[in-house]
């Protein structure tokens, strides 16, 4: 069964395939302002759900069908949401806002039916605590420039793993997609797996 993943995260794919997963990577490209008064979670969830149908639309107006899955990041401490860094100064901020202190990521994902429009929606939570960052560790890591396509500026799986002394909750919600809930997201939907996960 086709499943469609619409986002242009190298990290979303790579946990699919880590998965097993087969599937076709198609963008969707949204207007991700935060509308007044929106809090996180509706944030993440709209967006989420606004890419799944774009792409929906397209999927089964030219090949009749598929699964496509929306999903978007952000960083939520003090009621603040830190999405992707404009810029160095932005990833600045954004470090220093978490330096010492936990805070939530929230992945809102949307996986539809392209067939009949049926949609399954959730929010997954995961909290997580960061060492007290000096200004030098800031700045020799927006030097790496790995802030800069990330939530909140920094990226688990890589040299931001140094700063993160514990979290709670799912590990690849933090990377962009919580795999184990998109599982359990597809099968009330009908998805079935054509061949079993392959071996490596």
């Amino acid at each position: 069964m086709k499943l469609i993943l619409a986002s242009a995260s190298p990290r979303r794919a790579e946990i699919l395939r880590n998965a097993g997963f087969e599937f076709e990577v198609r963008p969707a490209h949204v207007d991700e302002t935060i509308l007044p008064n929106e809090q996180a979670q509706d944030y993440v969830k709209r967006l989420a759900e606004t890419k799944a149908k774009g792409i929906a639309e397209l999927a089964s107006q030219q090949e009749g069908g598929g699964y496509v899955v929306g999903a978007d990041t952000v960083v939520v401490i003090e009621t603040q949401i830190f999405g992707k860094p404009a810029d160095a100064d932005d990833a600045r901020r954004m470090l220093r806002h978490l330096s010492g202190k936990s805070h939530e990521v929230l992945t809102g994902m949307a996986l539809l039916r392209a067939a009949d429009r049926q949609v399954n929606t959730n929010v997954e939570r995961t909290r997580v605590e960061f060492l007290p960052l000096s200004e030098k560790d800031i700045e020799d890591y927006i030097a790496t420039a790995e802030p800069f396509d990330k939530a909140g500026a920094y990226g688990i799986q890589g040299v931001g793993s140094r700063f993160i002394s514990r979290i709670e909750g799912c590990y690849f919600n933090v990377m962009g997609l919580p795999v184990s809930r998109l599982w359990q997201m597809l099968r009330p939907l009908g998805w079935r797996d054509d061949e079993p996960p392959r071996q490596k």
